[in-house]
């Protein structure tokens, strides 16, 4: 984490402006002709692939672009935390398909089963076989089942993790409306990396919001395998103002690290053999690479992907892509924001590689909204461009620590603003 830094956001619009000129570029420059098209197969509908398949279309209507996703609507993670405050509905989550349809592309609902990367083909659970000549994967993550001992599939039905938008996240609100007030609501909080950095710590935010809305009594304590986390110095800080002691965070130096969950108890133990009892638990496991990413052979013994990050093209295997949260991409966050970057650089890369012409040099950004109570958010914003073939990080910085409640409401304000340009981006949906 970068240390604090006091910027305006005119600063801050024109460090964006200057570090993502090359971005820019990559996206706004004309369709190629329609006589150099192709195939390109997306699999996975969030951020990254939902974008790589718009962006693929827009640039060269001529390629034909089919996208995978098991789920015709898609919940984001992104403001999910929202809905544990009732401050959103679960449906505000939602996303369709139907921009991606009326621009041309092809809209598969089925799972992507198997990848024969030499014969350039896609096995779907229904049955039907795709070729492509090129593939871009946004799998998302799957988890590490049993890495935390005793928390497997099974269990995350008796303490939900919530970490994919879904049933699970409905769920765990139906868990905290029915929890006793003066209980107890216990977050595991994984070790690095894992998929949105700040969400842990949002999601506590929120959910204390609830409980001091309802459940006065109650009480959170979050174990971590970590002993520090993002923006932690301005989450503490509006956790000590607006809830007081509601809220414990136990970092792994003073025993936080949990290293076995009894679901049916709803009990964890920790590294030091301290157990801790919930009334409701939310673990959030250690976890991965989407198992498609594995399937298709471009995974390493991380069980995350490293890329080219000139293209986003898989270091293991020529002519997939891959963006979002499954890559070897640091500085770069696993964030919603930094898929969407990452699947126009990627977007660009495969449409000029069709056409047979050279790579533009690609620049990105990723900023990161968390509210801590309603009309008081924080964030963290960074661009990054290319050294030496790898991403590095070039501007930015988080929230000044020193800001005053205009400043704070502001903040909550853009990242609602935010959420619907992204959706709108994204899917052509601005919920």
């Amino acid at each position: 984490m970068s240390q604090s830094v006091r910027f305006s956001r005119r600063q801050w619009l024109a460090a964006i402006g200057k570090a993502s000129a090359a971005g820019a570029v990559l996206m706004m420059a004309p369709a190629y002709a329609r006589g150099t098209g192709g195939k390109v197969v997306v699999i996975g509908g969030g951020f990254g692939g939902a974008t790589a398949a718009k962006y693929i279309k827009r640039r060269n209507p001529a390629i034909d672009v089919t996208l995978v996703e098991p789920s015709r609507t898609y919940y984001t993670c992104p403001f999910t935390n929202l809905y544990f405050g009732g401050l959103r509905t679960f449906e505000q989550q939602g996303h369709g398909y139907d921009e991606l349809r009326s621009m041309g592309v092809r809209v598969v609902h089925d799972h992507a089963t198997d990848v024969d990367t030499a014969g350039k083909a896609i096995r779907l659970a229904g049955g039907e076989s795709l070729a492509y000549d090129k593939l871009l994967l946004s799998p998302g993550i799957d988890f590490r089942w049993n890495a935390l001992e005793g928390y497997d599939e099974a269990a995350s039905e008796l303490a939900p993790h919530a970490w994919k938008a879904g049933n699970q996240s409905v769920q765990l609100k139906k868990q905290l409306e029915s929890m006793r007030d003066g209980g107890t609501f216990l977050m595991v909080a994984p070790a690095n990396p894992f998929r949105c950095p700040p969400g842990p710590y949002e999601r506590v935010s929120m959910v204390a919001h609830y409980l001091k809305q309802h459940k006065p009594k109650s009480k959170i304590l979050i174990l971590d395998s970590k002993d520090a986390f993002s923006k932690q110095g301005l989450f503490q800080a509006g956790w000590n103002r607006f809830y007081g002691d509601l809220i414990e965070w136990v970092p792994m130096a003073k025993d936080g690290k949990v290293v076995r969950v009894d679901a049916a108890t709803l009990s964890v133990e920790s590294e030091f053999g301290t157990v801790h009892k919930a009334d409701v638990l939310n673990v959030i496991p250690p976890q991965k690479a989407g198992a498609i990413a594995e399937r298709a052979g471009v995974t390493n013994e991380s069980g995350w992907v490293p890329v080219k990050h000139q293209t986003f093209e898989s270091e293991l295997v020529a002519d997939v892509y891959v963006v979002g949260d499954a890559t070897v991409a640091a500085p770069m966050p696993k964030s919603g924001f930094s898929a969407n970057a990452q699947a126009k650089v990627a977007a660009a890369a495969i449409v000029s590689a069709l056409a047979g012409k050279p790579y533009a040099e690609p620049s990105f950004a990723n900023t990161c909204y968390s509210l801590i109570a309603p009309d008081y958010g924080i964030s963290v914003a960074h661009t990054y461009l290319l050294q030496e073939g790898k991403l590095a990080e070039a501007s930015g910085g988080v929230s000044p620590a020193d800001a005053d409640d205009g400043f704070r409401k502001l903040e909550a304000e853009y990242g609602e603003s935010w959420y619907k340009a992204i959706a709108l981006d994204t899917w052509g949906t601005p919920a």
